[in-house]
């Protein structure tokens, strides 16, 4: 029986696909450095054998899937190569194994990893379903007959994909290391357009999906009122977010999810409209949209000392903005107090006065060190560039956490896409 070997399964696609494969009863091992991350948690508990990287782990009768990050020179695609072994990259791999299902793909700028898993909960709700979550979630079901996975733009990978249905969330510029502008960015999603088989369900209070042109329907969703499925009369409380849906100005049914800010009440209406362009029942709908839990790292809250401790991968002024928003309709009077690691050097380059005014929002702002990545560790722009932006800002390390203490009532959300938990856990080892 082949094994699949993954070269750099702790990437987050990598680890979620790894799991839908085992839950599909494939053999399934991987490779990866040996640093912790928390991708690793789900495969070390389905007992998927996670191996650090060397070229003996290489055997003849493997199939090899290749993360993105790694190139061709490495040693044990180089291993695979010698023995003839097929190897496949995550993003290809993955367009061929969604063939065998009704897929649905989500993507934008932001807002992806959230809105797939909650139309992963809710479809699950009403048919078998697989999915893959860029939080490094992946569930297989042998009887599956949705497939419902995260797109990534970036450097065009989603073109890999010939989906039946995509969910637009939103186009924005980011990710300046690759993207020349916002231009480019829309014309990498109007080419995934082109490539989407059965309909698009895209953000119509987006101005820039606006202007998507596709060979299916696109059915748009939002609060303004030329969107085909429409949200009104939205009530916000400490408790969650009620609202109605519209489907072309005709009431079709109310629905509550215990989420915060207008972005979850835009990603919560992709998924009704997707839904119900597939025939699934509003009730169905109704009580999956209430038990969903969340995704890793998106406003994972808990309250440790009287502080609520709010852990957020926001890493775009965009992104910031919405989780400041949703903190505050949760917790209207207590002070919000934003940790802020900033990632990537070009990023923070050319959102500098973005991240100042997003940042703004909240009643305190402390500021971490830029994380570099593997393609851009350095740059010319250093921490105090941001701080001295933000009226009050303060620069804190790794090593002393402690003036965040005298936030009593305070709700800390530690924010960045980098290695903002190691602020986080040194924080709570103080208070604990």
């Amino acid at each position: 029986m082949t094994i699949y070997h993954f070269v750099g399964i702790k990437g987050s696609g990598m680890s979620a696909l790894a799991q839908i494969l085992h839950d599909m009863d494939y053999q399934v091992q991987g490779s990866d450095v040996e640093k912790h991350f928390f991708t690793q948690i789900a495969l070390e508990q389905s007992g998927i054998k996670i191996l650090p990287f060397n070229k003996d782990n290489i055997q003849p009768g493997m199939a090899i899937i290749a993360g993105n990050a790694f190139p061709d020179t490495h040693d044990e695609i180089q291993r695979a190569m010698e023995l003839g072994l097929p190897i496949v990259r995550y993003h290809r791999f993955l367009g061929d194994f969604m063939e065998n299902f009704t897929s649905v793909a989500v993507t934008g700028a932001h807002g992806k990893t959230s809105t797939t898993g909650l139309l992963s909960h809710v479809i699950k709700g009403a048919k078998p379903t697989a999915f893959l979550i860029g939080d490094g979630t992946g569930k297989g079901d042998k009887e599956a007959e949705y497939f419902v996975f995260e797109a990534c733009e970036y450097r065009r990978h989603f073109l890999s994909y010939f989906p039946d249905y995509a969910i637009m969330t939103n186009i924005d510029f980011d990710h300046p290391d690759y993207f020349a502008n916002l231009e480019d960015v829309f014309s990498a999603f109007q080419e995934m357009a082109w490539q989407v088989k059965k309909g698009i369900i895209a953000c119509g209070d987006d101005e820039q999906l606006q202007k998507v042109q596709a060979k299916v329907p696109v059915v748009f969703y939002g609060f303004a009122e030329e969107n085909d499925f429409q949200a009104r009369n939205v009530v916000k409380s400490t408790e969650g977010t009620t609202f109605d849906v519209f489907v072309r100005n005709t009431f079709y049914h109310t629905f509550s999810i215990p989420a915060y800010g207008d972005h979850n009440v835009l990603n919560a209406l992709g998924v009704i409209a997707l839904c119900n362009y597939e025939g699934i029942d509003a009730k169905i709908i109704e009580e999956q949209l209430q038990t969903f839990q969340g995704v890793k790292r998106r406003f994972s809250e808990k309250e440790i000392d009287g502080q609520i401790i709010i852990d957020d991968y926001a890493h775009h002024p965009t992104e910031i903005k919405a989780t400041i928003e949703a903190a505050n309709q949760k917790y209207p009077d207590r002070d919000i107090v934003a940790v802020f690691q900033p990632h990537t050097f070009s990023r923070t380059q050319t959102f500098l006065q973005e991240f100042a005014d997003s940042l703004s929002q909240a009643d305190q702002v402390y500021l971490c060190e830029i994380f570099g990545s593997a393609r851009e560790n350095h740059g010319k722009l250093t921490i105090e560039n941001l701080q001295e932006k933000i009226e009050g800002a303060e620069i804190i390390t790794e090593e002393d956490t402690s003036i965040l203490k005298k936030h009593e009532n305070g709700v800390i959300i530690f924010m960045g896409a980098g290695d903002i938990q190691k602020f986080q856990e040194a924080y709570e080892k103080q208070l604990n």
